[in-house]
């Protein structure tokens, strides 16, 4: 598996040194010069790792791990130059998982940067920060528990409602197949085709209701159902 890891630093030659070091060892990255441009990779590209310094334009990375922290759960180093021992306390208590101060040795950070990938996504913490809700523009589908809401609107679904949903809405714009849908939701094999499945996406799109005039759930002729 290769890993994004994303450098952000005010200072070109740090950008440069640190994705050297990345890259020989295989990994992708993404580098910004200040807080802004950092924010709008994290937004766009999927990264799995962050380093990021702390004195930079246009949004400091304190600034920054707050947004981050407030939509994500990857690991963060901190690159600085304060190096005193408030500043790593308060770069810690405020969602670093580690602290490195400049001057650094590139096979030290190299070395955490691994530990960190580790931890998190070997030892169970990626599963850890799963989402607990399944949004899609008006609909957000509570997965623990099992309710759908549409705005404000509590809507209330069968565990087999619950279960068509759920499938549907963990990949927007796929089309399950019939036999992928009974199977998820009856928990059952699939043997041979009857209207149960009709009947029940039916009343789903009676309860949801439409977007832009078009039902949330679609009919793909002869492959199966998707939802937009």
């Amino acid at each position: 598996m290769t890993f994004s890891v994303l450098i952000a630093d005010d200072e070109q030659g740090i950008l440069d040194f640190v994705t050297l070091y990345l890259e020989k060892d295989n990994y992708r990255t993404f580098t910004a010069r200040n807080g802004e441009s950092a924010w709008q990779i994290i937004q766009h590209e999927t990264i799995d790792l962050a380093i990021l310094d702390i004195m930079m334009p246009k949004m400091t990375g304190y600034q920054l791990i707050k947004k981050i922290r407030a939509e994500k759960n990857i690991p963060i180093i901190f690159l600085s130059a304060k190096d005193a021992n408030a500043d790593k306390i308060l770069g810690l208590g405020i969602g670093a998982d580690d602290y490195v101060t400049k001057p650094f040795d590139p096979l030290e950070l190299m070395a955490r940067v691994e530990a960190q990938l580790r931890r998190f996504y070997d030892l169970g913490a990626k599963e850890i920060a799963s989402p607990s809700t399944l949004p899609l523009h008006e609909l957000s589908l509570d997965l623990n528990q099992c309710v759908l809401h549409r705005r404000q609107e509590l809507i209330a679904l069968t565990s087999i409602e619950f279960k068509i949903l759920r499938l549907l809405m963990s990949q927007p714009g796929r089309v399950f197949t019939k036999k992928q849908i009974y199977e998820a939701a009856w928990e059952d094999t699939y043997i041979v085709d009857d209207n149960n499945i009709m009947v029940y996406i039916s009343r789903l799109r009676e309860k949801i209701g439409t977007r832009e005039g078009d039902s949330y759930i679609q009919t793909i002729r002869g492959l199966g159902y998707k939802i937009k």
